[in-house]
């Protein structure tokens, strides 16, 4: 079966250093390497190996990002970098600034209209592209309504999360990937339960370091340590876990 499309990547893997999984053809567009422009390097494995996300490909994807919102401006930075259009609906707007400072001006001294950041109410979204991807940053509460779903190939919806609630079991294990930080014990036994997880990647959840996230999915479980350049700790300050 040919997968849909791809979501993570492992430059490494060639070396054997990647962790292997037995998967199903679905879940072949979340490990296979990515060879499409929408690959950005997040961080690095065990090994120090790179590895890189397809936030932006050719089918309509979800990702849900649990733990925050640094996290997920320097996702959002790093689309930007790969010419994707981000529109963000949230209701904390000077959170998001930096985006805006990150696009940068044009040649008239106006903001580039790279970044749209609106309020969480349901706005006509622009249609994506492979010219133009589309990422729509959904910044609401911990149960996310469906006001942005990905309708067509070139767009992604990411969910952010402030914690994981009960309530939005399908947005985080119906995404395509979830990037989860560090949890607090309760909530990690919560995503041991949604993701069945066993005891002992239950607790690794709840004792990650800062610079820690982890790509989970059904048989996916893919700890990545985080990589910031100075330009984003200039925008964003340095890596950290939370708002």
């Amino acid at each position: 079966m040919t997968p849909r499309g791809r979501m993570l990547e492992n430059k490494a893997a060639d070396l054997g250093v990647a962790p292997e999984f037995t998967v199903s053809p679905d879940m072949l567009d979340a490990i296979s390497p990515s060879g499409d422009r929408g690959g950005m390097v997040l961080g690095c494995g065990a090994q120090g190996e790179p590895l890189s996300v397809s936030v932006l490909r050719n089918a309509p994807t979800r990702i849900a990002l649990v733990g925050g919102l640094y996290l997920a401006r320097q996702v959002a930075m790093r689309a930007m970098a790969t010419g994707a259009w981000v529109v963000v609906a949230t209701g904390r707007p000077a959170a998001w600034h930096a985006l805006t400072r990150a696009a940068g001006q044009g040649p008239d001294g106006r903001p580039v209209p790279l970044v749209q950041i609106r309020r969480l109410t349901p706005v006509e979204l622009p249609r994506g592209s492979e010219d133009g991807p589309l990422l729509v940053v959904h910044d609401g509460t911990a149960v996310p309504q469906e006001l942005f779903p990905p309708r067509s190939p070139w767009q992604t919806t990411l969910y952010v999360l402030p914690y994981l609630h009960p309530q939005a079991t399908s947005t985080v294990t119906g995404a395509d990937l979830a990037l989860i930080q560090r949890l607090p014990v309760g909530q990690a036994q919560l995503a041991g339960r949604m993701w069945r997880l066993p005891p002992h990647l239950v607790q690794q959840l709840s004792s990650l370091g800062d610079d820690m996230a982890v790509a989970v999915g059904p048989n996916l479980w893919l700890p990545i340590r985080l990589i910031t350049t100075p330009s984003e700790q200039q925008l964003l300050g340095p890596i950290r876990r939370g708002d």
